[in-house]
């Protein structure tokens, strides 16, 4: 069954969309070179609690932290660990905060010191299809139209679309039924009413598609070794346009000023 939301249900999600974005913008403050990823996660949790919430994803399936940390190839769900940061990594952080009852849910990917201009131009065409599939996520269209929004234009640079690993709907659940795809066919799925609460999130690789798991049992990588970047925002379909529930303003007002 996919639930849709009421304008109370909505506003009590957004709270806990921008715990997420706050969250994220504290991680911007501290990330970079020679930072364990153990730091961020501790940083991520204090944070949250501080701020009223409980971390989303620490004991979601025995996931084993507050943040999913992935590193260059680790397409989602890497562990934080001891691993110190280093110069020239990409690294998607992946935030989740149940507040209220209610899941917030977003994934940014940060460049560690001065990244290629191959990383760079990956994680440029991420985020643009993101907001390319957001677009689509309007009332009257269908679960397709964002799918292959995401899709064409990852594709058309040159790039991969990861298969197995998908958006979802959001609410008292992490996730909720629809699954959202990053690659679909125009016209096909479900038709968007207004009041659904989906993430998506484009995981898309410099390289091949195929991904595989590791023994850990969660990190995710690709399988030809090369970058993976991942950005993810909940959003809740409307008539028109898209409402963007977190928000990627905290993280990059500090980016801009570091």
């Amino acid at each position: 069954m996919i639930s849709y939301k009421t304008a109370e249900q909505i506003e009590l999600l957004r709270e806990s969309n921008m715990l997420v974005a706050r969250t994220h913008g504290e991680i911007a403050k501290i990330i970079g070179p020679g930072v364990k990823t153990s730091k961020l996660d501790k940083i991520a949790e204090e944070f949250i609690r501080d701020n009223g919430g409980v971390p989303g994803f620490l004991g979601y399936g025995g996931f084993p932290n507050t943040l999913c940390i992935s590193i260059n190839d680790a397409v989602v769900h890497g562990i934080p660990s001891d691993y110190e940061l280093k110069e020239g990594e990409v690294v998607s952080v992946d935030c989740g905060v149940l507040m209220n009852k209610y899941y917030g849910d977003s994934a940014y990917t940060y460049e560690i010191g001065e990244v290629s201009t191959d990383l760079k131009k990956l994680l440029q065409v991420t985020k643009e299809s993101l907001y390319l599939g957001i677009e689509k996520a309007v009332v009257g269209n269908r679960l397709g139209d964002v799918s292959y929004a995401v899709q064409n234009h990852a594709e058309n640079n040159g790039y991969t679309v990861v298969r197995e690993m998908v958006g979802h709907g959001v609410g008292t659940k992490l996730h909720e039924k629809p699954e959202v795809p990053n690659y679909g066919k125009r016209g096909r799925g479900i038709k968007l009413k207004e009041g659904l609460v989906i993430a998506i999130e484009p995981m898309i690789n410099l390289g091949k598609k195929e991904i595989y798991q590791e023994d850990d049992g969660w990190t995710i990588r690709t399988k030809d070794g090369k970058a993976s970047a991942h950005f993810e925002h909940t959003i809740v379909v409307c008539k028109g346009k898209a409402d963007i529930l977190s928000s990627f303003e905290f993280v990059e007002e500090v980016l801009k000023n570091k």
